[in-house]
């Protein structure tokens, strides 16, 4: 069952979306190399997604599930990581802003020697019964080999992924979730 965190939907208002650039996702390998080669392979595969797999269900009221999926570099000494974080839509601004204001903290989800998944689960704690939240997910994926980065990249949450763990109910995938 993945980690959960609780968030204050009152304190994460005064979150300042942020993004990370451009030049910061490149892709550490020679240009033109066979290793850069498959590294931009990995960024363009269908493998490679993320999704809403929890939206406060009966039994978890104001929990909502984000999950991702990244292939595998087919190298098992190097290792994946993937970073999670919720986003909510400004109604004024139609803007996403995440409701963290913590910088992304990564998690271990297995070797690269294929697919894998990893998933968290936030909290919501509204602050009255009648607040409504437009949400999305935001997942942040490394490939390493010992501390060197070999590639990065982010993905927004979408819709109609399988999830292999944590959907609810079984099958559920979306891009948003609409809490309140």
């Amino acid at each position: 069952m993945p980690r959960r965190r609780h968030i204050p939907v009152a304190l994460a208002l005064a979150a300042v979306a942020c993004t990370a650039s451009p030049a910061a996702l490149a892709a550490t390998s020679p240009p033109g190399s066979s290793e850069s080669a498959m590294m931009r392979a990995l960024v363009r595969s269908r493998e490679l997604w993320a999704t809403i797999d929890l939206c406060s269900p009966s039994d978890q009221p104001h929990y909502v599930g984000v999950r991702g999926s990244m292939p595998g570099d087919h190298r098992a000494h190097d290792k994946m990581y993937m970073s999670f974080r919720l986003q909510y839509q400004d109604a004024s601004t139609r803007r996403w802003a995440n409701l963290s204001p913590a910088g992304p903290s990564f998690v271990f989800v297995g070797p690269g020697s294929g697919v894998r998944q990893g998933g968290r689960s936030f909290q919501l704690v509204p602050r009255s019964p009648h607040e409504r939240f437009n949400l999305r997910g935001v997942v942040e994926y490394q490939w390493r080999r010992g501390s060197k980065v070999l590639q990065a990249t982010t993905r927004t949450t979408s819709a109609g992924h399988t999830s292999l763990a944590g959907a609810d109910p079984p099958g559920y995938s979306s891009a948003t979730c609409r809490i309140g």
